[in-house]
This record gives C-alpha cells, sequence and structure tokens, in this order.
C-alpha cells in the first residue's frame, strides 16, 4: 500500500549535526587531562537544531563551565563553524576544532 507524503516536511529539516569520531577523540582528549588533576567531572553532548553542544562541567549539578558548539554552515556549501562559550562569553571561534581548543591549554606558571 502506498504512503502519501508532503515534500515541505522534508524541505524545511535542519541539517543534523554531528561529533565525528576524530572530532570525539580531540574533545575526550582534552576532558580527560582535565578529569585527571581534579578540575572537571563531567560532560554532556547535546543535540540541538543546526548544532551539536559538548558541555564540561565541574559538578553534575552546576550549569556547564565551558560548551564547545559545532554549528553548521547556513548552506551546504558553507564551512562548520567551532565556538567555545563560557557563561554568556564566547571564548574562541573557528573554523577548525583543534584551533578552539588551544583555550583549554594550559599556561605555564613560574615557581620559585
Amino acid at each position: 500500500m502506498s504512503k502519501v507524503v508532503q515534500l515541505e516536511n522534508f524541505r524545511r529539516a535542519k541539517r543534523r549535526v554531528s561529533f565525528d569520531k576524530r572530532e570525539l577523540r580531540e574533545l575526550m582528549g582534552v576532558y580527560s587531562r582535565r578529569v585527571a588533576s581534579g578540575e572537571w567531572r563531567d560532560y554532556a553532548i547535546n543535540h540541538e537544531a543546526g548544532m551539536a553542544v559538548f558541555s564540561i562541567f565541574r559538578s553534575a549539578y552546576e550549569l556547564p563551565l565551558y560548551r564547545v558548539a559545532k554549528i553548521a554552515g547556513r548552506s551546504a556549501s558553507e564551512q562548520t563553524e567551532w565556538m567555545v562559550i563560557s557563561g554568556t562569553k564566547r571564548l574562541k571561534r573557528s573554523a577548525s576544532l583543534l584551533d578552539v581548543l588551544t583555550v583549554f591549554d594550559k599556561k605555564l606558571e613560574v615557581v620559585r
């Protein structure tokens, strides 16, 4: 038996954005180093319309300390954009995941 489907429902659908295996490896690498140092304790992955978000928590009962967002381009020809957000402040924005993850690089301190 045939089923009639309205095409406009399919045309309006936003592109689904998710993290691929390589991106998750990079995100989990940064996350695991900070967990080992005792700074972070939990994470969550959320998929919203046109974006995927990796949220980082100090505790499961708090708001996220940081969010790493992968945002789809407005059209298929536009590039994916990456952003690191802390609260309402945008810390870094780039077309490269590795570039935005430099926000989490530890700064060297002088020890006396």
